[in-house]
């Protein structure tokens, strides 16, 4: 993949984000949006070695508009400042977790797992980990998961690394054991986890390789949690 490339344009459209300048660099703009989907194409058929439920995916599948929905936002910027792909087996719409890829200047990450799970499924969810509390505990405590993700909680959005985005509950969740043990796994409210990585993290080919690594250590939390979320699905 050119990151430099398409991380430069990005760059170009941050200071630059209306429509007549984009026009003038439209050119530029589907040369980086080509090279980003067969990086994409490429992610799938390396992913799909050791998850084979995305191999049917097809890149248009996994990316998204370049272009905001400006109807109901306060920002009136037309155009995205970054690129991104999730790799989900469900499609990216489903609430069944999976892989993102995303390249932003200064603000490039990789992600895995379900965010923003509706109440009753998070319930379920909470069940699981309750019920097989060993498993879970070997998926998210082991040293390379909490090298690249950290602790639950532990960190914001915006933070180099990260397990539950969102702001957990701040007490036990409804119907649950208030003296649990492990009640910050129940008070989480997603269970998706994220690392940052630099700009230079995905130029040249051996990205596809250390993004495998990274994702072959969260892909255990998201199975568990998948497993859940596919009797809703």
């Amino acid at each position: 993949m050119n990151a430099a490339r398409i991380l430069a344009f990005l760059r170009e459209v941050m200071m630059n984000n209306n429509r007549p300048w984009f026009q003038e660099h439209k050119a530029e703009y589907l040369a980086c949006k080509a090279d980003f989907e067969q990086s994409v194409a490429q992610a799938i058929a390396r992913y799909s070695e050791f998850d084979p439920e995305i191999a049917h995916l097809q890149v248009k599948d996994c990316t998204y508009r370049f272009y905001r929905d400006i109807r109901f936002s306060e920002d009136k910027s037309p155009y995205k400042n970054h690129f991104g792909a999730y790799l989900c087996a469900h499609g990216k719409k489903s609430l069944r977790g999976g892989y993102y890829i995303h390249l932003e200047p200064d603000g490039c990450l990789l992600a895995v797992g379900s965010y923003w799970l509706p109440t009753h499924i998070l319930t379920s969810c909470r069940n699981e980990i309750m019920s097989n509390i060993d498993q879970w505990r070997a998926a998210v405590e082991n040293e390379n998961f909490r090298k690249y993700f950290g602790l639950p909680n532990e960190h914001q959005w915006g933070d180099k690394k990260g397990f539950g985005g969102a702001d957990p509950l701040k007490t036990c969740p409804s119907g649950f054991p208030r003296d649990y043990e492990y009640i910050h796994y129940l008070r989480m409210k997603d269970y998706c986890c994220w690392t940052h990585v630099p700009d230079t993290f995905f130029e040249g080919d051996d990205w596809l390789e250390k993004s495998t690594k990274i994702f072959q250590i969260a892909k255990p939390m998201m199975d568990f949690m998948n497993a859940v979320i596919d009797d809703y699905e």
